[in-house]
């Protein structure tokens, strides 16, 4: 993907991006693209109202001289240089607004191409790197959908200061001088016609320096995201409290950050810097000067109409001015396109992620809502492998879920267990074999009613930096008695001094002043979250770790007291927290190679759950003396 986005982009291409990237944000925020124009057109109108009213006021100081008018030319420009000013500046105002809240639409349009990604999709390294490439290149330059909606309000702006700048100076050309003088030269067809190539060419060859410069600088993007991504997380774990400890005791800061951020990204030794002191410097820099050199050759130029008497001193300034303006649009314009072009490379990148299928069958049959909790659940004979893999996580997986049962699944690292659950839940399809819902192929059920079956604590599960009560609910709005009794359910007791406003205490301090909690503290609000939802089936996967092996047979035993007549499904390491379960599911080598009760698993010395059985059962019985 990333080889792609450094592919050059024709500017039928890029045209065609920056459409849709404009089609897109005119129906997510038609009020920006509104008041957008209108203040580009503020902006550019206001230095000819301001010209051509200078104008008429050195004209009559060097003309008549007459008080009167001179007071009316006064009054005038002051009082539309403060209507201007001041209607530019509601204009502002308003297409500020509007482009702050068309960020959030362009941050959201990503996030919700994101969550409606097929979670199989989503965890594929490729599509997490393109999502990654696609914020970098915001960060650090604005490249992508922010620098398309950049061109809308530069394109605009050049426009209007090209058509006005037509109208201000069409008459500098047409104006003849004398007939008699010895510059009447400057009336021929031929003169004008030299004098307009010769600033068109200028205006394009200053274009064309700083078009190469902005190309040049586009196509560092790669080490720019590179150094963007040293600066993102190097340049802050200093202020990230999980990190203040390790950094402490082993000199991280000191020894290994500072030492990526002088040789990445932003530092003097970097390629972008090296670059801005040779080609891309001299670039920018020989632009400048052509710039200048333009609006010499149109003060040589109305000058010499002016001394020979073609038009009065006050007109010099109009002309002056508007020519100025006028090929400064131009060359806006120029320069836009030029940023088109080189966005289009980035814009195709946001298009690759926005344009991913998902390609999981969504099924059209509701599952039926039953009270008495029937659902039965089957694989048969199951095999996945994930994405891009050629190792098998599964294979022939065979296993029926009674319903109101417990099950649970053990087995070592690594031997499929979590992937067991992810298919059970959805998340991935299998490769071979077929899961049932009562019979009938989850796959043909819509997928939201069959994930609503299911209450999951995952094992790296995520509580959000929201009050306790709506991180139990899931919800801003909720049944306050129900989620109390869920936290309590869960084995939950702080102290009042720890949770000052009950279910309204925030935790963590990332968007309030909240509480931190412990690992075993953050796990039971987890289970509070899984007991809330009250699905069907509730499932554990390991997400008592970070309890002690006591604390962690409490929950157990407590969970499967409330859990009543759901389907319960636990995995944990700790065997002897599965005692109480109807059957137990040995895992290895994505195979299950046994079932069976604990009893008659231990029994079986020939099995692996007794060789794993023994060897946590040594740390807790005394030896023989």
């Amino acid at each position: 993907m990333a080889s792609k986005a450094e592919n050059a982009c024709s500017y039928r291409e890029a045209w065609r991006l920056n459409w849709r990237t404009w089609r897109i944000c005119m129906r997510r925020r038609p009020g920006y693209f509104v008041s957008a124009a209108l203040s580009a057109a503020g902006q550019a109108l206001a230095p000819y109202v301001t010209i051509w009213l200078s104008a008429r006021v050195i004209a009559e100081l060097a003309g008549g001289r007459d008080p009167g008018q001179l007071a009316f030319w006064a009054a005038l420009t002051v009082g539309l240089t403060a209507v201007m000013a001041l209607a530019n500046g509601l204009l502002k105002r308003w297409a500020k607004y509007e482009e702050n809240a068309l960020t959030v639409q362009k941050h959201k349009l990503l996030m919700d191409k994101m969550a409606a990604l097929d979670y199989a999709d989503c965890d594929r390294q490729e599509v997490q790197d393109l999502y990654s490439q696609i914020k970098q290149n915001d960060n650090w330059s604005g490249y992508g959908i922010h620098r398309a909606v950049q061109c809308y309000i530069e394109f605009c702006q050049a426009a209007v200061q090209v058509l006005a700048g037509v109208g201000f100076t069409l008459t500098l050309f047409f104006t003849n001088v004398p007939a008699h003088s010895p510059l009447a030269v400057l009336n021929s067809p031929l003169c004008m016609a030299g004098v307009l190539a010769a600033m068109v060419m200028t205006v394009l060859l200053s274009s064309a320096c700083g078009s190469r410069a902005d190309l040049l600088l586009s196509q560092q993007a790669a080490t720019m995201r590179e150094g963007n991504r040293y600066f993102s997380f190097f340049g802050f774990m200093a202020i990230e409290l999980p990190r203040a400890a390790d950094l402490r005791i082993y000199r991280q800061q000191e020894n290994v950050c500072r030492r990526y951020m002088r040789e990445h990204g932003f530092t003097p030794r970097s390629p972008i810097a090296r670059l801005s002191r040779g080609r891309m410097g001299l670039l920018q820099g020989l632009s400048q000067a052509l710039s200048a050199l333009l609006t010499g050759v149109v003060y040589l130029y109305v000058c010499l109409k002016a001394w020979a008497g073609a038009f009065d001193v006050g007109a010099v300034t109009q002309y002056v001015g508007a020519a100025t303006q006028l090929f400064g649009g131009i060359s806006l314009a120029l320069q836009t396109l030029s940023y088109i072009r080189a966005n289009g490379v980035f814009l195709r990148l946001t298009f690759e992620l926005l344009d991913l299928p998902n390609p999981m069958y969504q099924g059209s049959l509701t599952t039926e809502k039953r009270s008495d909790r029937q659902y039965q659940v089957e694989f048969r004979d199951v095999s996945f492998r994930y994405p891009g893999s050629d190792a098998w996580a599964l294979r022939h997986v065979n296993v029926a879920f009674r319903v109101g049962s417990r099950l649970a699944v053990v087995g070592p690292n690594g031997s499929g267990k979590t992937t067991f659950i992810k298919l059970l839940c959805r998340l991935y399809d299998p490769t071979e074999g077929t899961i049932l819902l009562n019979g009938i192929d989850i796959r043909k059920y819509r997928y939201d009613d069959y994930i609503a079956l299911f209450s999951v604590v995952f094992q790296d599960f995520q509580l959000p930096s929201l009050p306790l009560g709506e991180n139990v609910a899931g919800a801003t709005d909720y049944d306050r008695e129900k989620a109390a009794r869920c936290l309590a359910d869960a084995g939950l007791t702080l102290p009042s001094d720890k949770l000052p406003q009950g279910l309204d205490t925030w935790l963590y301090k990332d968007m309030e002043e909240g509480v931190n909690l412990s690992g075993g503290e953050a796990q039971k609000v987890a289970i509070a979250r899984a007991l809330y939802k009250d699905a069907p089936f509730l499932i554990l996967d390991e997400p008592t770790a970070a309890l002690d092996p006591i604390a962690e047979a409490e929950i157990y035993e407590k969970f499967d007291a409330i859990a009543g007549d759901h389907t319960a499904v636990y995995i944990s390491h700790r065997l002897s927290s599965c005692k109480f379960c109807d059957t137990i599911a040995v895992f290895d080598q994505g195979a299950i190679v046994q079932t069976g009760s604990h009893a008659d698993l231990v029994a079986d010395a020939t099995g692996l759950y007794h060789r794993l059985w023994q060897a946590q059962a040594q740390y807790y019985t005394k030896p023989a003396e």
